[in-house]
Formats: C-alpha cells, structure tokens, sequence
C-alpha cells in the first residue's frame, strides 16, 4: 500500500487516487484489511461544480467538455456557455472532505488534456446521495442529469 498525503501521487502519474495516512503499526495483511474497510467506508457523493472566466469559442468549449467527459467516465452532464460551464457527476470517496479534494483537482488536472478554457472554479457543490435523492423527491434539489451528456445552457 502507497504511503502519503490524501491525493498524492508519484511524478508523472495519470490517475490520482486518494489514500489514507497509516499509523505506521501496520502488521502482515493489514493493507488488504485497510483496503476492504476502506471500501466499505466508500460512498457516492453527488458532485456540482461550477467554473467561469473569459470568453472562449463556444466549439471549443464544447469539444474540451466533452473530452474531460471522455477523460473522465463518471461525468454525467455538462452545461455550458462561452463564459461558464457546469458539470455534475457522481464521486466514491471515503468522506465529504476527499470527494471536495478530488473535484477541486478535477478542472487543472485536466486542463491541459481536455484543453479546458483557462477559467477558474466559482462554485462547488458537494452532498450525499440520500440528501440528493431526497431533494429530487421533495422537488427542490437538482433534477436527475437527463439527457446525459454536453449540452449548452
């Protein structure tokens, strides 16, 4: 098991993933132990994030979202405009604060893959899964990402 700060990886590396800081009182078996417990402790989170800045063409906007999407498998839905994109999606992580840490990353680490538009992110919305399904019901919350896919606002 890869030691170090949640979201670190080593030089050069194309995913990222998260990992836990160990107690260094690790015995034999203990990091296939960690691993199970840790995905037991996995959840979905719904993730909202909102990104602005200057003008860019509308195409190029487009073919950068949909390649983040190709990047990207769990993006469900991309709005955007010239100025302004939205991009919802689902995130397994441990808790609140690694799925916020992993979507935070998400728009400069792929900046340059996707050849995303130089904006910088405006908002970040992250909840549960059982809040974002009892916000569909109440009709207040978001409404499940139908049709999936880029599309302009």
């Amino acid at each position: 098991m890869r030691r170090g700060r949640p979201g670190a990886s080593p030089r050069g590396a194309a995913e990222r993933t998260l990992t836990s800081v160990g107690t260094g009182e690790a015995g034999p078996g203990d990091a296939v132990a960690h691993d199970a417990a840790r995905a037991e402790a996995s959840r979905l989170w719904h993730i909202t994030l909102s990104v602005s800045g200057s003008e860019a063409p509308l195409r190029e906007v487009r073919r950068a979202l949909e390649q983040l999407a190709h990047d990207h498998p769990f993006l469900l839905t991309s709005r955007y405009a010239t100025d302004h994109a939205e991009i919802r999606y689902w995130e397994e992580a441990r808790d609140l604060h690694d799925a916020a840490a992993v979507a935070l990353r998400l728009w400069g680490e792929h900046r340059a893959s996707a050849k995303l538009p130089p904006w910088e992110i405006v908002g970040l919305e992250v909840i549960d899964r059982d809040t974002y399904h009892q916000r569909v019901a109440e009709g207040y919350g978001p409404p499940p990402a139908s049709p999936v896919g880029v599309h302009p606002f």
